[in-house]
């Protein structure tokens, strides 16, 4: 299954994550998962909210430069070696991936991997063929 994520652009300055957070919040959108990438100065915000459309247009409309892009959200046991598991299937069938992070919920024991790949569609049918659930973040 893809997922649209969101990724915000975002200048190294006092309180900026904060203005990011408050627009999301502030129009009831919950972000279930975050990674962030800096250099010295500005970052790529990812993250993977509740309603992706409505939160790219309420971040636009707040001045931030905004995209939202595909990836895939992997569903995995929580221990020792399952995500090298994954990760040595996809290479082996020579899918790369771009960036990866990760994210655990309450109601599971199960660890929830975002990949970004360019070859997505491909990834999941893979993925699926050799027991993996992709999931809807």
């Amino acid at each position: 299954m893809i997922t649209k994520q969101i990724s915000v652009f975002v200048e190294n300055s006092k309180g900026r994550l904060a203005e990011i957070t408050d627009v999301i919040a502030k129009n009831n959108i919950n972000i279930c998962a975050l990674s962030i990438a800096d250099t010295t100065n500005f970052g790529i915000l990812r993250i993977i909210v509740s309603d992706p459309d409505l939160c790219q247009k309420v971040l636009t409309d707040a001045g931030f430069t905004v995209s939202i892009t595909s990836v895939i959200t992997l569903k995995i046991t929580d221990r020792p070696g399952e995500l090298a598991k994954a990760l040595a299937l996809l290479a082996e069938h020579e899918i790369a991936v771009e960036y990866i992070y990760a994210y655990i919920t309450k109601e599971d024991s199960d660890a929830y991997i975002v990949l970004r790949i360019e070859k997505d569609v491909e990834a999941v049918e893979l993925l699926k063929a050799n027991g993996y659930q992709c999931v809807k973040s």
